[in-house]
């Protein structure tokens, strides 16, 4: 019987994990989310943990009245979510939380000895280094929920090593190569003057995945994929010349791995995230099929192009970043997590959006050791973007 904490449950990935927990028979042993009190309270109401967190205080206030008739503690802000990452009687935490919210939870879910099913990438974008060194310390492993590197973990199932996870080195494993997949978002095969027109509305029409509005501006603007690519590096420990990225639109194939021998591995499937959410959490084994089987015949034919780097410059500015390193991944994070917000608010223009990202890359940023160092470049850098926009 595995025991779930969930943090982010009332957002796309949350609540199509607590579909997948509901099918397998798993335990919620306690639930987080941002401000959705009512959703959250159906949720309660239908999962009975013993334990739930609201990071916004007014939301948490609320959620205690709604389910006043109920023996269950509601904790609020950071201090709740990282309180139920290291509750003792958990199996795995799950974190989908959107944002750099998802930093200090991770670390303290790690440090608990607890397994992390990870969906929420500025984690590692931010703290790449000290996620991955509070995993090993601990012995807690990292398995990855985003689709692209999920794919990525199945294919590195069929190496030599078998039943492998992070934080173990993947350097072994004859792997020459990564190549993740990107479905080129709303905005594909538009040219750079074109995307100085569009809007939030468009931005946030994706052609294949459902997701949260974070998510879905990231991936118009292509910045979803470079942020993987710096995740791709710490998850995998691969060095970031040997990360590839290519445009496919179908979204079929989810990523690749190439071998030294130049023989490629590709993971395929539906367009469908309760695919690795389930894969993080029956790991090494696998689930019954919560999703329709794909049909190649039905779907015909596949394409792949190479990204358009003027039009989508996101990529190549988050490649720098994690050349760079130092304080430069989470200072990109921070940047474009702002500017995508100021985009949604309508207060600044879509192309801004990596603008302003290339201008944090060009400032030059103090040395980062600890997680107090990162989260105070990413509170300066976040100052800086809101006074830009």
């Amino acid at each position: 019987m595995t025991r779930l904490v969930i943090l982010g449950s009332t957002g796309s990935i949350g609540t199509q994990s607590l579909d997948v927990a509901e099918k397998r028979g798993y335990t919620v042993t306690a639930l987080a989310a941002h401000s959705n009190a009512q959703l959250m309270e159906e949720q309660i109401r239908h999962f009975h943990p013993t334990m739930a967190a609201m990071y916004d205080e007014a939301a948490a206030r609320d959620l205690r009245d709604r389910v006043r008739d109920l023996n269950i503690p509601i904790l609020s802000g950071m201090d709740g979510l990282c309180t139920l990452a290291e509750l003792p009687d958990a199996d795995i935490v799950l974190n989908s939380v959107v944002g750099m919210v998802g930093l200090l939870p991770t670390l303290h879910a790690l440090r608990a000895g607890h397994d992390v099913a990870l969906a929420n990438k500025e984690t590692l974008v931010a703290g790449g280094e000290l996620v991955m060194r509070m995993a090993r310390e601990h012995h807690a492993r990292i398995l990855p929920v985003d689709s692209e590197h999920s794919a990525i973990f199945q294919c590195l199932q069929g190496t030599a090593a078998g039943a492998w996870a992070p934080p173990a080195s993947s350097a072994k494993l004859g792997i020459s190569r990564v190549i993740l997949t990107a479905s080129g978002g709303p905005f594909f095969g538009k040219s750079a003057e074109d995307l100085r027109h569009v809007t939030v509305e468009d931005a946030l029409r994706h052609p294949n995945w459902s997701m949260g509005q974070k998510i879905t501006v990231d991936s118009a603007t292509m910045m979803n994929k470079g942020l993987e690519l710096i995740e791709a590096k710490w998850l995998f420990d691969m060095a970031p010349e040997n990360i590839d990225i290519v445009v496919h639109r179908e979204s079929i194939i989810h990523s690749l791995i190439e071998f030294t021998d130049y023989s490629v591995l590709a993971q395929l499937g539906v367009p469908d995230m309760r695919i690795p959410i389930q894969y993080a959490l029956t790991w090494p084994l696998r689930g019954d099929p919560p999703v329709r089987r794909l049909d190649l015949a039905e779907i015909g034919k596949l394409t792949f192009y190479k990204p358009d780097h003027e039009a989508f410059p996101a990529i190549e500015l988050c490649r720098t970043a994690i050349e760079k390193g130092g304080a430069y991944p989470a200072a990109v994070n921070a940047a474009n997590e702002q500017a995508n917000l100021l985009f949604r608010e309508g207060k600044i223009s879509f192309c801004a959006i990596s603008e302003l990202v290339a201008e944090t890359l060009s400032r030059p940023l103090p040395a980062v050791s600890t997680v107090e160092d990162i989260l105070a470049v990413d509170a300066e850098c976040r100052r800086i973007i809101i006074d830009r926009g």
